[in-house]
C-alpha cells in the first residue's frame, strides 16, 4: 500500500527535513505582502480613474456656493399638503416591506439550490447562482421602469421590481448561510429516515433562521431607501411627490419632503437595531434548559427567543395583508398580466449596440471609474469612522456616539438625493455621481467596518493591553490584522454596490452607463438597454469573482 504525502512539510518540520532550495513565509507574512501588493495596485488605477472622469477637487469647492444657494432656496421646508404626503409615505413603507416580503419568497428555494450543501446538481447550483447573480445586476430602477411600461404607473411596478432586485442580495445570504450550517443535525434527522425534504426543515431551516431573520430586516432598511427612489419613474411612493416638487421648482416643499424622509430612515434604522438585538441577542432571563445537540438546533435554546420570532412573523403576516387591502393589491396581476410582462422583458433581447461601441465602451469605462474613486474616497473616511463606531475600539462614549450619529444620517440619505445636490453644485457629469457615491460610501461601509470590527475575538486586544499597549498598539497590533479579511470584503462589496448604483444617478444626469441605460429605456431601443444589462452582469460576476479571490489570499 502507497502512502500519499502532502506536497508541502507539515509545520513541525525542520528546515534540515525540508526540500533544498524551499522557503515559506509565516501566514502572516504572506498576508501582509498580498495586501501590500493590492494596495500598491490600487494607487495607479484610482489615479486613472480620476483623469478618466476629470475628478477635480477645486471645481467641488467652487460649487459649494450653488449648493448654498440651492439650499437657501430650499428654506424654510414646507409641506404643501399633508394629506397626501402621508398617504405616500405610508405607500413607501408598504412598498418596502411588501418588496422584502416577495424577496423572501423567492429566495428561499432559491437558495437551497445554490448552496453547495443542498442543491441536487452542479449544473443546478450554478444556474441557480446565475439567476441570483442577474437579479443583483438589473438595477432596481431599471426593474421598475420595465415593470410601470407593462402594468402601468403604480405601487404593484414597484413592489416587483424591490422584489427581484433584493433577490440579489436575500438569496445570496441565504445560501452563503445555508453552506455554513452544522451537517451534524441534517444527519441526525436523515437518520430517523426521513425525507430529502424533512432533512432541509428540520435539520438545516432552524440553524439559518438567525440569519435569514437579520437579512430581511436588513433589507427592508435598505428597501425603504429604494423605494424613494422608484417614484421618480412613477412607481409610488413619495418619490413621485419629491420629483414632482423638484420639476416645479418648489424647492421649500422639496426640502420638506426630503426631511420627512430623512426623519422616516432614520427611524427605521434605530428600529432594525432594536429588532435585530430583541430578535437575534435577546437578553437572557434564566439558565436554558439543557438540551442534546441535535434538539437545541431544532428547537431553539430559549422559549422567549423562539416566542419573540413567533411573534414578529405574525406582526410581519398581518402587516403584509393589511398592506394588501389598503393598497388594493391583486396578488394574481403579474400572472394575468403576464403576456405584458413578457412582451416588455422579451424586448431586451437578442441585444444589440447599433453603431454604439465606442459610446458604450466610454461609458462602460466611466462607470468603472466612478465606482472605483467613489470607493477609494469613500473609503478614506469610512473606515476612521467604522474604527470610531465599533464599540470595543472606541476611545470614548462621545466619539463612539458621534460616529454612529454621523453613519446614522449619511444612511438615511438616498444616493440619488445626494446626486441631485452634487449635479447642482458642479453640473451633469461622472465627477456628481462619484462625490454622491462617495458621501453614501461613508454611511454603508462605515457601518460594515463597525459591525465587524465588534464581532473580533477580544483575546488579542486583552493581550495588548495587558503588556501596556495604547490605542494605537491595540489598532495596528489586534484590531487590522483581525478585521483585514473582512475590511477588503466589504471595500469589494462596496466597490460593486457604488458600480450598481452608478446605473442609477444616470437618471439625474451623474454620468455612467447608467444615462445611456435610462435613455435606451426611455426611447425605446430596449436591444440597447438589453445590451448594457448584460454588461452589468459581467462586471458584477467579475467584481464578486474577484473579491472572492482576494478574501482567499488574505485569510
Amino acid at each position: 500500500m502507497t502512502l500519499k504525502t502532502s506536497p508541502h512539510p507539515p509545520a513541525s518540520t525542520t528546515r534540515a527535513e525540508r526540500p533544498e532550495g524551499e522557503v515559506r513565509l509565516p501566514r502572516a507574512g504572506r498576508e501582509k505582502i498580498t495586501f501590500w501588493i493590492l494596495l500598491a495596485a490600487l494607487i495607479p488605477l484610482t489615479l486613472a480613474s480620476a483623469r478618466m472622469i476629470e475628478f477635480d477637487v477645486a471645481a467641488l469647492g467652487g460649487g459649494f456656493g450653488d449648493v448654498l444657494n440651492l439650499l437657501g432656496r430650499m428654506l424654510p421646508p414646507e409641506l404643501s399638503d399633508p394629506p397626501r404626503i402621508s398617504e405616500l409615505l405610508l405607500e413607501t413603507l408598504m412598498m418596502a416591506l411588501l418588496g422584502t416580503v416577495l424577496a423572501t419568497a423567492i429566495s428561499i428555494p432559491l437558495a437551497f439550490l445554490a448552496a453547495s450543501n443542498t442543491s441536487p446538481h452542479p449544473a443546478v447550483q450554478r444556474a441557480a447562482r446565475g439567476i441570483i447573480t442577474l437579479c443583483r445586476a438589473i438595477p432596481d430602477l431599471v426593474f421598475a421602469v420595465l415593470f410601470v411600461r407593462a402594468l402601468g404607473i403604480g405601487v404593484l411596478p414597484g413592489i416587483l421590481a424591490l422584489g427581484l432586485h433584493s433577490v440579489g442580495m436575500m438569496a445570496k445570504l441565504f445560501a452563503d448561510a445555508i453552506e455554513a450550517t452544522d451537517a451534524g443535525p441534517r444527519e441526525a434527522v436523515r437518520a430517523t429516515g426521513a425525507s430529502r425534504l424533512g432533512e432541509l426543515l428540520m435539520g438545516v431551516l432552524p440553524q439559518v433562521i438567525p440569519a435569514w431573520l437579520g437579512t430581511f430586516i436588513y433589507r427592508v432598511d435598505i428597501n425603504l431607501r429604494t423605494s424613494v427612489v422608484l417614484g421618480f419613474v412613477g412607481a409610488g411612493g413619495i418619490g413621485f411627490a419629491l420629483q414632482d416638487a423638484l420639476r416645479g421648482l418648489m424647492y421649500e416643499s422639496a426640502m420638506g419632503i426630503v426631511l420627512i424622509i430623512l426623519l422616516v430612515i432614520a427611524g427605521m434604522e434605530i428600529l432594525s437595531v432594536l429588532l435585530r438585538r430583541t430578535l437575534l441577542n435577546p437578553p437572557n432571563t434564566g439558565p436554558a434548559p439543557k438540551l442534546p445537540a441535535a434538539d437545541s438546533v431544532l428547537l431553539g435554546p430559549m422559549t422567549g427567543e423562539r416566542s419573540a420570532r413567533l411573534l414578529a412573523g405574525l406582526l410581519v403576516l398581518a402587516a403584509t395583508c393589511y398592506s394588501f387591502i389598503h393598497l388594493r393589491i391583486n396578488p394574481l396581476a403579474p400572472f394575468l398580466q403576464f403576456n405584458e410582462l413578457l412582451a416588455v422583458f422579451g424586448k431586451l433581447l437578442p441585444p444589440s449596440i447599433e453603431g454604439m461601441e465606442e459610446l458604450l465602451f466610454t461609458a462602460v469605462l466611466e462607470t468603472l471609474s466612478i465606482g472605483v474613486v467613489s470607493t477609494v474616497a469613500g473609503a478614506l473616511l469610512a473606515i476612521p469612522v467604522g474604527i470610531l463606531a465599533a464599540s470595543n475600539v472606541a476611545p470614548s462614549r462621545a466619539l463612539y456616539a458621534l460616529s454612529r450619529g454621523l453613519i446614522l444620517v449619511v444612511r438615511a440619505i438616498p444616493e440619488l438625493i445626494l446626486a441631485v445636490v452634487f449635479v447642482a453644485a458642479i453640473g451633469l457629469g461622472p465627477m456628481a455621481g462619484a462625490m454622491a457615491l462617495a458621501v453614501g460610501t461613508i454611511g454603508f461601509l462605515g457601518k460594515l467596518v463597525a459591525d465587524s470590527i465588534e464581532e473580533i475575538s477580544a483575546g488579542p486586544l486583552e493581550a495588548v493591553r495587558a503588556v501596556g499597549g495604547g490605542w494605537w498598539d491595540q489598532l495596528l497590533g489586534a484590531v487590522i490584522p483581525q478585521a483585514l479579511p473582512q475590511l477588503v470584503g466589504h471595500w469589494m462589496y462596496m466597490l460593486d454596490v457604488n458600480i450598481r448604483t452608478s446605473t442609477v444617478l444616470g437618471i439625474v444626469g451623474a454620468g455612467g452607463i447608467g444615462f445611456l441605460l435610462m435613455e435606451s429605456v426611455r426611447t425605446l431601443n430596449f436591444n440597447v438597454a438589453g445590451t448594457i444589462i448584460l454588461i452589468i452582469f459581467v462586471l458584477v460576476f467579475l467584481i464578486e469573482r474577484l473579491s472572492a479571490w482576494m478574501r482567499k489570499l488574505l485569510a
